[in-house]
């Protein structure tokens, strides 16, 4: 196996936009909001139930509340992406952290996302696949503008790479 001292394992360098906070914020509410919201709901309009449905949408709003207060903020912290000359760096996750380093001569494709609610905070996902039989790399919660310019300098750089992405 050819060994290439350029590349080598170390904390990508860019942060994620920080707007990635409210985003992050939005969907976590959007999951763990709901069912306490019906329990309480369902507290509030069916009388012989209500000690249930108070313990309901206490034992459920606690744990939520939690999510959507720690999460957003500890994947900020961990969420960070750099583009090389020879690698894609990216470090992601929350409670299960995953770090990747994908040699550009491995990258078969960069494709852009932008869900609905990334494109409310102005946010865009790069997913870049490779032919390794791992999982794709995907940097999430970047700017749309840094990312259309990410993914043009990866499909510049990736041309320029020798070798066939294999």
């Amino acid at each position: 196996m050819e060994h290439n001292d350029n590349v080598r394992l170390r904390p990508p360098r860019h942060r994620v936009d920080r707007r990635a906070l409210g985003w992050w914020t939005l969907q976590s509410s959007l999951f763990a909001l709901p069912l306490p919201l019906t329990f309480g709901i369902l507290w509030a309009s069916i009388p012989p139930t209500r000690t249930f449905f108070m313990w309901a949408t206490l034992i459920s709003l606690v744990p939520g509340i939690l999510y959507v207060a720690v999460m957003p903020a500890w994947r900020y912290r961990v969420h960070r992406w750099e583009a090389t000359d020879e690698a894609v760096y990216a470090a992601s996750g929350w409670l299960w952290q995953q770090w990747r380093v994908v040699p550009l001569s491995r990258v078969q494709t960069v494709d852009t996302l932008r869900g609905p609610l990334q494109q409310m905070f102005g946010l865009s996902g790069i997913t870049v696949t490779t032919a390794s039989s791992a999982a794709a790399v995907k940097i999430k919660g970047i700017d749309h503008k840094i990312a259309g310019d990410l993914v043009e300098y990866l499909t510049r750089t990736t041309q320029a790479v020798p070798g066939d992405a294999t």
